[in-house]
């Protein structure tokens, strides 16, 4: 009897323990890994030199600065791009022209590089008389007025004559216009003239020429075809550099003028201006 209680009361005691088992939720085994795959993450791999270069410049990252900068660079290679095409177009008519107008332009070169040499040995040759002179003053009063004459050429007050050529221009078409007589008297003072009259008006350093129709102004001034330019200066200067490929005559054969260059041992440049005196400017040594 006492045996049997026992054993109920042994089940009785183990009886708690499972009950509490059964009430506690069941064990949820972890899923399994799948089959081929690591149950562990792998390690993340090293990018290459590559990856890294194309991570560090994509996507692209621009500051102000370099935007300014990118800006800036942009219009000098422009700049350069159009210098260099500029220098291909002189380059090609270059290597288009004839041997003897090749010839033609750097006769021309050595003239207005002898030219600039004469005259700085001039400026030397004035300046050595003057320190050399007994009566400076005396040199200095003649230089002076030797100075005077000369400007007075340059300024149309005074009539001047000397070797040089006339250039005659036919317009039967009215096609010349003002901007075509001023590059022939741009290339003819870069060529050394030192006097010009187009027909009966002194051209000086204030001159200029507009359209008046069919006709030409110069200094306000009408004058009609045909043109006749009286110049003075070096003629184996002048009339190479109105003939130059691309020159003066060209342009104005292509306008279907007809252009005529003359040399002459005498040229008479007797139109005048009169002398203007400035209302403010005033000599320094005063």
């Amino acid at each position: 009897m006492s045996d049997q209680q026992n054993g109920r009361n042994g089940r009785t005691e183990h009886h708690p323990g499972h009950r509490l088992r059964r009430e506690l939720p069941a064990e949820v085994p972890a899923p399994a890994a799948a089959a081929g795959e690591d149950a562990q993450e792998p390690a993340e791999r090293p990018l290459t030199g590559r990856q890294r270069l194309v991570k560090g410049l994509w996507p692209p990252r621009f500051t102000r600065a370099q935007l300014i900068v990118a800006l800036l660079l942009f219009g000098l290679g422009f700049g350069l791009a159009v210098q260099v095409a500029s220098n291909s177009d002189t380059d090609s008519a270059l290597r288009g022209a004839r041997q003897e107008d090749l010839v033609r332009i750097l006769d021309e070169l050595d003239s207005r590089t002898q030219r600039l040499e004469d005259e700085k040995q001039g400026l030397e040759k004035q300046r050595q008389e003057l320190q050399s002179s007994s009566d400076q003053a005396a040199e200095a009063r003649r230089q002076t007025a030797e100075k005077g004459r000369q400007l007075g050429i340059l300024a149309g007050t005074v009539a001047a004559q000397g070797p040089g050529i006339t250039m005659t221009i036919e317009d039967t078409k009215g096609t010349v216009q003002a901007d075509m007589l001023l590059d022939a008297i741009q290339e003819l003072r870069a060529a050394g003239a030192e006097a010009i009259q187009v027909n009966g008006v002194r051209v000086v350093t204030g001159t200029y020429f507009t359209d008046a129709g069919k006709s030409v102004s110069v200094d306000g001034n009408k004058i009609n075809a045909p043109y006749r330019f009286k110049v003075i200066g070096k003629p184996q200067d002048l009339e190479p550099a109105l003939n130059i490929p691309g020159g003066v005559v060209q342009t104005l054969e292509k306008e279907q003028a007809t252009v005529v260059v003359e040399r002459s041992d005498k040229i008479v440049v007797d139109a005048l201006r009169q002398g203007k005196q400035p209302d403010y400017a005033r000599s320094s040594s005063q």
